[in-house]
């Protein structure tokens, strides 16, 4: 396929690289491809004319929204379409059919479809509508923005002064993965990459737990929701604050996991459960949706020994945690991060999930705290925003993920997990034993 220059909008930058390669890896196991998707549950059905019209202008705002993404030599590049594609879809539930079978089969077609990632659209926007219930559900290519780009997009969505959507925009500066490289000496930059290797090789010594352990050919991406009423909630809160700190919500949340999959998986082999999460580079306040700036490179990791004692876990993790701060592991990545970009995608994508030496999967399961989603009341067009849920595509291994978010103060857990690899009996007691585990209803 011949592309002209002035069909090319922009390259694909180090951190976007990062995702695609797991969408490789994604797509190679079977399944759909690396998507990430954003459910808003609304109290009726929305003023759609309004809701089309902040589409479109999203859409001829940020061009890539409509772009294809393609390979020129070992690069990839969001490419102008002669067609550009369909955005906004609605689905209406037919009057014969049963309301909440119809919402689950609807986004289980959405979120499992196959399709090619050079004609896949980066985001669409899908309006589920029924008698009762109704649902605005976001599905995007995880190169294309992140969970924190999608809630941007959203809340550009819910405004409604014009004046205010023109605030966002793209970043101003080159990437920040290179941003943050160039503020460093060259000699520096070779110190932060062995700095890396030396993380990851530690990390490697320990075989990680896979809480799944069979072989059965992944199919289809399975997920389960639950949600914690405003009392729970608030006393998860308060014992995330005791055990992990004031910013360590997320290591609370790791850490309650890593227990209930102990407990549900007792005979699992490994050493230690590992658990990437993310840092972001992005500005506080920066409302910049889209083009790589939320990084999943590091690890929150335990032995076996000491996630059996809830105490000595979650010093462990505080202190794991303090020491990637002090010692900059997490910028001591980003060489490595611009190094794997120059990578095929089939051997970036061994790089990230293979342990070095042992060549087994490096991730007990994939996790993403959003943390408050803060859109306002009353902002939605034509509708007020009930809940929310999230959902994403994982490889298998570990075939399982967890993403996590509070809504008018009330917490979100959301358990992502790949059929038949696992199957929705062990993914209901796992939440029993995460329950547990949260609220601290357990030994």
């Amino acid at each position: 396929m011949t592309i002209k220059k002035e069909d090319i909008l922009e390259r694909l930058n180090p951190a976007d690289s990062f995702t695609l390669a797991m969408d490789e890896e994604i797509r190679r196991d079977g399944l759909a491809g690396s998507y990430g998707c954003f459910a808003l549950e609304l109290d009726k059905t929305p003023d759609i004319a309004v809701l089309q019209g902040r589409i479109a202008e999203f859409s001829l705002r940020f061009p890539v929204a409509q772009a294809s993404l393609q390979q020129i030599g070992r690069r990839f590049y969001w490419c102008r379409r002669n067609d550009p594609p369909r955005l906004f879809f609605q689905h209406h539930c037919p009057g014969n059919q049963n309301e909440a079978d119809f919402q689950q089969h609807t986004i289980d077609r959405i979120i499992n479809h196959k399709q090619l990632r050079e004609t896949t659209a980066p985001i669409e926007f899908h309006l589920l509508t029924g008698p009762a219930k109704h649902i605005f559900f976001t599905r995007w290519l995880h190169p294309f923005c992140d969970a924190r780009g999608a809630d941007l997009i959203l809340k550009y969505l819910c405004i409604a002064d014009e004046a205010q959507r023109r605030q966002f925009g793209l970043p101003e500066s080159g990437p920040l993965v290179l941003e943050q490289l160039a503020k460093y000496r060259w000699w520096q930059k070779i110190a932060l990459l062995l700095k890396g290797k030396r993380y990851i090789a530690k990390l490697d010594s320990l075989e990680s737990i896979q809480p799944f352990p069979g072989k059965p050919a992944p199919q289809r991406l399975n997920y389960s929701i639950q949600r914690l009423s405003e009392a729970d909630t608030g006393q998860v809160v308060k014992l995330a604050r005791k055990q992990a700190g004031l910013t360590g919500t997320s290591l609370y949340y790791i850490g309650c996991l890593m227990r209930a999959l102990d407990k549900m998986a007792v005979d699992s082999q490994g050493d230690a459960y590992c658990a990437p999460y993310a840092f972001n580079l992005r500005k506080q306040r920066a409302l910049t949706p889209m083009t790589g700036n939320h990084l999943c490179a590091l690890f929150a990791q335990a032995p076996r020994d000491i996630v059996q004692n809830r105490q000595k876990l979650f010093d462990h993790l505080k202190q794991q945690n303090a020491q990637v701060i002090r010692q900059q592991l997490d910028y001591a990545f980003l060489p490595l991060m611009w190094a794997g970009s120059w990578l095929s995608l089939a051997e970036y994508g061994k790089t990230l999930r293979q342990a070095f030496g042992s060549g087994k999967e490096r991730s007990s399961f994939w996790f993403s705290d959003v943390g408050r989603v803060d859109i306002p009341e009353n902002s939605f067009p034509g509708a007020e925003i009930t809940g929310v849920f999230h959902v994403c595509q994982v490889t298998s291994p570990p075939a399982l993920a967890f993403l996590s978010c509070i809504h008018r103060n009330r917490l979100t857990l959301s358990y992502n997990f790949v059929e038949p690899v696992s199957n929705p009996a062990q993914i209901e007691k796992l939440q029993q034993l995460m329950l547990a585990e949260l609220l601290e209803e357990t030994e």
